[in-house]
């Protein structure tokens, strides 16, 4: 039974943590002395790899859960904290200190290749991205429920490529200010996901207080 709701949760909850148009400016930033075939190069490995990191996240969670003995709960009320803190950065418009630090963007602004670190990881699959993949494919109820989040996996690495891919146009459309307003916006919506998560953990945890 096909359940588009849940593909609904899955790919606004992926979209939103991954939030592409937030990784625009560090990537004009670390590639501004590329050519424009280098930097196509740069996006479509960096989304590829993200692509990969959060597919093998989707595949190996219960096993991890099980393995060090984490409940549900648990797991959604410290993603959720970890979440909110994102959302609080992307409110504030400014980058968050659990994807990237300056130190990483700076480093990354030296590499010669910024396509694995830290364009692919952590600015399009950081840790916030990873414990949300983990907290979907625990609530996956059905094999196709699964298969939602892988698609919604490969739907947000291909806007983030297409993004990416046209970062320039992107940024002089919206300008500073554009972007920093569809950051906010996110970020609202990231921490309404984020607060939910909280309660759906504690409200499992402790039973007793849904009478």
């Amino acid at each position: 039974m096909f359940n588009h709701s849940f593909l609904i949760v899955a790919f606004s909850a992926i979209f939103t943590i991954v939030n592409p148009l937030g990784a625009v400016g560090p990537f004009l930033s670390m590639t501004a002395r590329d050519p424009l075939d280098k930097r196509r190069s740069t996006a479509k490995r960096a989304c590829l790899l993200a692509a990969a990191v959060l597919a093998v996240c989707a595949a190996v969670g219960s096993f991890v859960f099980q393995f060090f003995g984490i409940t549900l709960p648990a797991l959604k009320i410290a993603g959720g904290v970890l979440l909110f803190m994102v959302a609080i950065d992307m409110l504030n418009a400014r980058e968050s200190g659990a994807k990237t630090t300056k130190a990483e963007r700076d480093e990354g602004a030296l590499a010669e290749d910024i396509a694995i670190f830290p364009l692919g990881i952590p600015l399009l699959s950081g840790p916030g991205a990873m414990v949300s993949v983990f907290i979907l494919i625990e609530r996956a109820k059905t094999p196709m429920d699964e298969a939602y989040i892988y698609l919604s996996i490969v739907l947000t690495m291909l806007i983030s490529y297409i993004m990416l891919n046209q970062a320039g146009r992107l940024a002089k459309f919206l300008g500073a200010t554009g972007i920093n307003v569809m950051s906010r916006m996110m970020g609202l919506i990231l921490a309404a996901i984020a607060v939910q998560f909280i309660l759906n953990g504690v409200l499992e945890a402790m039973p007793a207080l849904k009478g």
